[in-house]
């Protein structure tokens, strides 16, 4: 049974599922839109409006914390999200980002595929 698992796996290990997590959520910070597959979007989620939150209170220990999540290539990303994504959503209480259906892939595994961005007041 599966309760209280809500992380998806993606059929890979701890180390390798964390760096593709940070990984994702680096670029979706830097370009504010990227697309992936459905699942991926629906598990990126929920980890950056999670750190969009933290960001809103710039502390030194919300910085650390980003940073922490991100990486050791986040720094860029951390300062980024804390100067100019988390002002734009001061007011917003969440829902900061949407997932918008696009395509099936190409190929042999014709996976769906997904925008997501962050949303614009």
């Amino acid at each position: 049974m599966r309760h209280h698992n809500t992380n998806k796996k993606f059929g890979r290990e701890r180390n390798s599922r964390r760096a593709l997590m940070r990984s994702l959520a680096i670029a979706l910070i830097t370009h504010e839109h990227i697309e992936t597959t459905e699942a991926k979007a629906k598990a990126i989620r929920s980890y950056v409006e999670k750190l969009v939150t933290k960001a809103k209170v710039d502390t030194l220990a919300n910085r650390r914390l980003l940073n922490s999540k991100l990486g050791s290539g986040g720094d860029k990303a951390t300062r980024k999200l804390i100067e100019d994504i988390a002002k734009r959503y001061m007011d917003r209480p969440g829902g900061y980002l949407r997932i918008v259906k696009t395509r099936n892939r190409n190929g042999s595994d014709g996976a769906a595929l997904a925008v997501i961005e962050f949303v614009q007041d």
